[in-house]
């Protein structure tokens, strides 16, 4: 049932790629059409081989690296399982209820907007980022949720159709921006010009050139977006069933959508990868930006109609009831009459207040850690914490007097 829904995917991502290669070469060979406007056929050639071999780089790196790239532009950080047991600990089961090959590399990225996502080539190379923002706020049922949305996402294989995606689109975007950035700050419009006075042929090779060079990256976010919000259904759907738990995924996703804390980490490529689309200080620029998810309303009404079971048959049931479609989960998912029994809530859903501010605590120190904050422990209980610009060799605990030596 999971292979059939697995091939499914792979064959729409294909061909989304496919189109999104497609734009790629068409936006090339209008510049190189521009570029060459004397004899238009020889530039619209030289300009699809010049973006052939963009994708066929952009396409290797993807594969190779596409994933570390999207990592390190988010500043996420590798971390391990002394920085945060539970977070270990969630992963571990989430893994042993996806039945994945490997437990996916867990990262931190140092933001206090919460938000998550996953990234990587296939299950055996797979990652996980959360923001400290994101730790400071779940209790522990919520945090399950988004990180088995997230699984749900390497599962279903979703995530090198997102890291190809996010690499091609960015590419089309840069170099979009390039061309017109070019026409205003080069010479190459006023050569264009004056060739024009002598006839229209090149104004209008100009003027597809620059729609197209606008049009495009729309186009290529709007082909992005067509499969992400049934993505998204799918992946909490998928979230339900591995934590028998739908309540925890619904929480958090009302607990992250209500924030409201704007995320610096966070840029055009990689916002349509979390799970849910961030808050950014510049709206401007992801104006729409919504699209690439369904509405969180929507989201968190389907998986708290799911009182019966957590199956796919039951967020299926769920999904129809909600939106009115029949079309929330593929029937290749609903070919297996499997029963998976709701649970209920863990004893730390509901933490008490000290609990809940030593997780704000522990958010805060993984952020500290990560700016190269160095720690010191005194036999008194007290933890202090030092600057990377600290210089000092000594220092002298606030709560006890002792003087600690500092390496």
């Amino acid at each position: 049932m999971i292979w059939e829904l697995i091939q499914a995917n792979k064959r729409k991502s294909i061909m989304l790629m496919a189109v999104m290669a497609f734009v790629l070469l068409a936006m090339g060979g209008l510049i190189g059409m521009l570029i060459n406007s004397k004899n238009p056929q020889n530039g619209a050639m030289f300009g699809m081989i010049i973006a052939s071999a963009v994708f066929a780089i952009l396409t290797m790196i993807s594969f190779s690296a596409g994933d570390q790239i999207l990592l390190s532009s988010s500043k996420a950080v590798p971390i391990t399982k002394e920085m945060h047991p539970q977070l270990f600990n969630v992963v571990e089961e989430m893994t042993i209820a996806a039945q994945l090959p490997n437990m996916p590399k867990i990262y931190i990225i140092p933001d206090p907007s919460p938000n998550a996502f996953a990234t990587g080539r296939n299950p055996k190379n797979a990652s996980i980022a959360v923001t400290a923002g994101l730790l400071s706020r779940l209790n522990r049922d919520e945090l399950q949720g988004v990180i088995a949305h997230e699984m749900s996402h390497i599962i279903h294989r979703d995530i090198l159709y997102v890291t190809l995606a996010g690499i091609m689109l960015g590419s089309i975007v840069l170099i979009s921006q390039v061309f017109l950035r070019s026409m205003f700050y080069s010479s190459m419009g006023r050569r264009t010009s004056s060739r024009d006075n002598q006839g229209g042929g090149a104004i209008l090779v100009l003027v597809i050139a620059i729609i197209a060079a606008i049009l495009a990256p729309i186009l290529a976010q709007i082909l992005y977006y067509t499969l992400s919000r049934r993505r998204e259904y799918l992946a909490d759907a998928g979230a339900a069933r591995l934590t028998r738990y739908p309540e925890g995924l619904a929480s958090a996703l009302e607990k992250i959508s209500g924030a409201h804390v704007p995320m610096e980490t966070a840029n055009k490529v990689t916002a349509p990868m979390y799970i849910i689309p961030p808050m950014v200080k510049d709206k401007m620029a992801f104006a729409g930006l919504g699209m690439t998810h369904p509405p969180i309303e929507k989201r968190v009404a389907v998986l708290r109609k799911m009182t019966h079971g957590a199956a796919f048959s039951d967020y299926s049931e769920a999904f129809t009831s909600v939106t009115g479609s029949k079309h929330g989960i593929p029937k290749s998912a609903l070919a297996d009459k499997e029963e998976v029994q709701i649970r209920d809530s863990s004893r730390e859903s509901s933490p008490s207040k000290a609990n809940q501010n030593k997780q704000m605590r522990q958010a805060n120190d993984i952020i500290r850690m990560v700016n190269g904050f160095a720690f010191l422990n005194c036999a008194c209980g007290l933890k202090m914490k030092l600057p990377p610009n600290f210089k000092a060799k000594q220092i002298a605990c606030p709560k006890c007097g002792t003087v600690h030596n500092v390496n």
